[in-house]
């Protein structure tokens, strides 16, 4: 038997993997993609580094904070000895409340700058 063919002789095997093409990318993939680009963005705006660790997670925790009404959609933890400020995104709640790619960058956009005007107490609008 010559080359690699399949068990039954049929021809050459294929690749076990698709090429990578744009459309296949995955939806996390992509989500993390914009809630970095929104990060760049609400740091450019406030014009120096931010210096906080963001994370995305599929679902929030099922013990909400005591100030949190509803699902959250993100939520920022204080720095606390030798961690920084971490920021952490929500993905299945943001894109369920999104209708297409542009409303789900926009509201990434807007957790990301609610967040980090938090974390600097200030004005959300201040930062948009």
């Amino acid at each position: 038997m010559t080359g690699r063919r399949d068990r039954r002789g049929r021809g050459m095997r294929g690749p076990l993997a698709w090429p990578a093409v744009p459309a296949m990318r995955a939806r996390r993939d992509r989500f993390d993609e914009m809630v970095l680009d929104a990060a760049e963005t609400v740091e450019h705006r406030v014009g120096r580094p931010l210096g906080i660790e963001l994370a995305v997670e599929d679902v929030p925790p099922s013990d909400p904070a005591p100030w949190e009404h509803g699902i959250p959609l993100g939520r920022l933890f204080p720095a606390e000895r030798d961690l920084s400020p971490r920021l952490v995104l929500y993905r299945r709640p943001i894109e369920h409340r999104a209708g297409d790619e542009a409303e789900l960058a926009a509201l990434v956009g807007e957790v990301v700058t609610e967040q980090v005007a938090r974390m600097l107490g200030r004005n959300p609008e201040d930062l948009g």
